[in-house]
């Protein structure tokens, strides 16, 4: 063994204090390497060929090991392996037991955080290893061992085996010390003494002590079986009486007492008018549960089975109310604008008018977030007449979540389907399944699989649900599903849906919104009407353009929430004029501006062009910015870009350089380095669409000749210069209106998209409609060079 081992001691080890076990000369020991001085110790000892220390710790604060009372005798011990967990850190240390010993005086390792110490071999004494005496002890303690292997559960055979075979009273009392049930006190002790004779003394006597201990628990655990077989015996017997009566003829019937419960259940199923075949499955439950003893675990498990069953709507229906008019005048007046959905929905009302049994289609809403997706749905069943009941699908990633768990599972319950045909108690609900797009997938299974069924007209008529274990028609329940990211919902779920986009609200549509429904509302929830608190059109607008920046009008309402509150402060200290909320009071009560208009050049340089993006916001007017100056033939793209942006950028060049004579960009490009800017660089930014925006700014930039501040774009090049269709016109649209701009280019694709936009937008913008660059660069270049 090497002595030098880096320890300020010639001849150290390291020590390591356990408060449990202890460790005895031949044991095999798996020590827990959580503790940063026991790795940093073990690491030591096998870096430099050195032993352990272990010593015994009675006391001490279980995150310092060096805390407390340490024994100064212990075990010698050899490290065996170390086992190593994630990142190759150490887990665990199997060390061996050698021999006995005693530290010395123990110092601490700087720089390892660990104690060290020579260690003191200490032999047994002397005795009579061969006497009469040590082979009678010996016998006596083998037999005890097999006798207490018997008894103590985990003890293997060949452990028995081996320890009759020991013929070293040291080695023998160290075995059997380490594997039987002993206090770390009573341990210890027995590591102290030296002659192994007293040890094997000690050992008997505990040994008879513990089979004392172990025959007790055995006699107690057959007391208890024994009255447990005797319960069960009963409750056979029982139920064997049950079915001697049954022959008897004294439970007249199906079998059922009629005072008895099973008869309540067995006239509740009769008259649910629920299909024949469910009937006869919850019949035969009830024969179950008439046999039972009212107090089993099973008797409980069927009836909240029962009543579950017996509480779904099978027979019942509301009535549909196909009035059009009424109809349209609950949606008109709950909600401003979304065509698109109140017509879709007049139509499946008129369908189902002239054919009562027409199966309709899935709706998907598919929007931004705060654009009235889950409150239009309310309003849908308020002008239908039907039950309303939400589903959040947001996060669901079980299955079972859908439909349900087997009752063979402890606290099973229903899925959440037919727990809201419950909720709602027609068997014709609306039933909004909210975030469908949020679905997510494990190892618990594809709940977006499980509502292929649910949401499949030609199959959900016999949906059945692993709880309730009954099919259930669902054909006539109107499912509406909303989504954020219509793409994000499986292919295989899409397809089963017909999808109406709501777009992000327009200036003008929020303008109404707030107007006609938000003020209204909010002043109704804080107590206030019109003769105390008036909203003008200025300032509603100040608090669109200068506080909120959204798709919907959640915001919105909360700036306007916010004006009502303070408004109430008012009232309540005694003041109940009318106030008129004005354009000039909106930064006194909603601080200052958070958005300002976008600070747009308008100086017509050569090289900025303006285009339209869209984001999840609405849309937004961006400009691009291109310098050209001597260099070797570089493309800069700055601006927080995409991917596709990037690669739009390039399409764009490759365009110029191959028609630079048409366009008047002639030259080495060689020579010129290129650079791309877009504003805000912070924003990511990507997408398609700013194709021609991007190449119209490199014809102005390369040929000196500015572009018209007053016209924007949107479109997809190609490198053969023709311009594709885009989406978000209508978003894009209104960014430009807000922007104050005259002239919009966009795809003649997108032409049929313009019958969206809003009219006033259309009145003061003119749409130029292209198919390829040559038709841009005339209308946005003010000259050519």
């Amino acid at each position: 063994m090497s002595t030098d081992n880096n320890l300020p001691l010639a001849g150290a080890m390291p020590v390591v204090p356990l408060r449990s076990p202890v460790l005895f000369p031949g044991m095999i020991l798996h020590v827990d390497a959580e503790d940063a001085a026991v790795k940093a110790a073990a690491e030591h000892a096998v870096a430099h060929g050195s032993n352990l220390f272990i010593t015994y710790r009675r006391s001490g604060d279980k995150a310092d090991i060096y805390s407390g009372e340490i024994s100064k005798t212990g075990c010698v011990a050899q490290v065996q392996e170390v086992i190593k967990g994630a990142g190759d850190e150490p887990v665990h240390i199997v060390v061996r037991g050698l021999y006995r010993g005693e530290r010395l005086r123990m110092i601490s390792v700087s720089g390892l955080g660990i104690k060290a110490a020579r260690v003191r071999r200490i032999a047994d004494t002397a005795g009579d290893t061969d006497g009469v005496n040590a082979a009678a002890s010996m016998r006596l303690l083998k037999e005890k061992f097999a006798e207490y292997a018997k008894l103590a559960p985990g003890f293997a055979t060949d452990m028995v085996e081996e320890v009759s075979r020991e013929t070293s009273p040291s080695r023998l009392s160290d075995f059997i010390a380490s594997y039987i049930y002993l206090s770390d006190d009573k341990k210890e002790e027995l590591l102290n003494e030296r002659d192994p004779a007293k040890r094997i003394v000690t050992l008997v006597f505990e040994l008879r002590r513990e089979i004392a201990v172990l025959t007790t628990k055995r006699q107690l655990d057959e007391m208890v079986e024994n009255r447990i077989a005797k319960a069960d015996r009963e409750g056979f017997l029982r139920e064997q009486l049950n079915i001697i009566r049954e022959q008897l003829g004294e439970m007249p019937g199906d079998p059922f007492d009629e005072a008895g419960e099973a008869d309540g259940y067995h006239e509740k199923i009769l008259a649910s008018g629920m299909p024949k075949e469910n009937a006869e499955k919850l019949l035969k439950e009830c024969r179950h549960l008439s046999r039972m003893q009212p107090g089993s675990p099973d008797a409980a498990v069927i009836r909240s089975y029962l009543d579950h069953c017996l509480e779904l709507p099978w027979n019942t229906f509301t009535k549909d109310d196909l009035d059009l008019k009424h109809a349209r005048a609950v949606l008109d007046r709950d909600h401003y604008g979304l065509d698109d959905v109140k017509e879709r929905i007049i139509e499946f009302l008129a369908a189902r008018a002239v054919s009562p049994d027409i199966k309709g289609q899935i709706i998907c809403l598919a929007g931004p977030p705060g654009v009235g997706k889950t409150s239009v749905v309310k309003s849908i069943a308020s002008a239908v007449g039907r039950k309303y009941v939400r589903i959040s699908l947001g996060g669901i990633r079980d299955e079972a979540e859908i439909r349900g768990h087997r009752r063979t599972y402890v606290g099973a319950v229903p899925g959440r389907v037919m727990s809201a045909i419950k909720d709602a108690g027609t068997a014709n609900p609306v039933i909004l399944l909210d975030e469908v797009d949020k679905l997510t997938r494990d190892g618990h299974g594809d709940p977006s699989a499980a509502l292929l069924e649910v949401l499949d007209p030609e199959q959900n008529n016999t949906f059945t649900d692993h709880y309730t274990d009954l099919p259930f028609d669902l054909s006539r329940v109107l499912f509406i599903t909303t989504a954020n990211d219509r793409y994000a919902i499986p292919d295989a779920l899409r397809d089963r849906m017909e999808v109406i986009e709501l777009y992000s609200y327009t200036l003008e549509e929020k303008f109404h919104i707030a107007r006609e429904h938000l003020v209204k509302k909010q002043l109704r929830e804080h107590g206030l009407n019109g003769n105390i608190l008036r909203f003008t059109d200025g300032a509603i607008y100040a608090m669109i353009n200068g506080y909120t920046r959204e798709a919907g009008v959640r915001e919105l309402e909360r700036m306007i929430a916010k004006v009502c509150r303070k408004e109430t402060v008012r009232v309540a200290e005694g003041d109940k004029s009318r106030k008129t909320f004005k354009e000039s009071d909106v930064e006194a009560y909603l601080g200052p501006v958070k958005y300002r208009g976008d600070e747009l050049d308008r100086s017509g340089e050569a090289g900025i062009v303006n285009g339209l993006a869209w984001t999840s916001v609405g849309g937004e007017m961006l400009q691009v910015e291109t310098v050209v100056v001597d260099g070797t033939g570089k493309l800069e793209l700055t601006g927080s870009l995409g991917d596709v942006m990037k690669e739009s950028a390039r399409a764009a060049l490759t365009y110029v350089r191959s028609r630079s004579d048409a366009l008047g960009v002639s030259g080495d490009f060689s020579k010129k380095d290129i650079h791309i800017h877009v504003p805000e660089g912070a924003v990511p930014k990507d997408g398609p669409s700013a194709g021609i925006t991007i190449t119209a700014s490199l014809v102005s930039a390369l040929s000196g000749a500015p572009a018209d501040p007053s016209v924007a774009m949107t479109g997809e090049v190609t490198l053969r210069g023709r311009v594709l269709p885009i989406g978000g016109l209508k978003e894009k649209s209104m960014a430009a209106f807000k922007n104050g701009i005259s002239t919009v280019i966009i795809p003649k694709g997108n032409v049929s998209d313009l019958e969206k936009i809003d009219s006033a937008v259309k009145d003061r913008i003119r749409f130029v409609p292209v198919e390829k660059m040559d038709d841009v660069l005339p209308v946005v270049i003010k000259r050519r060079v």
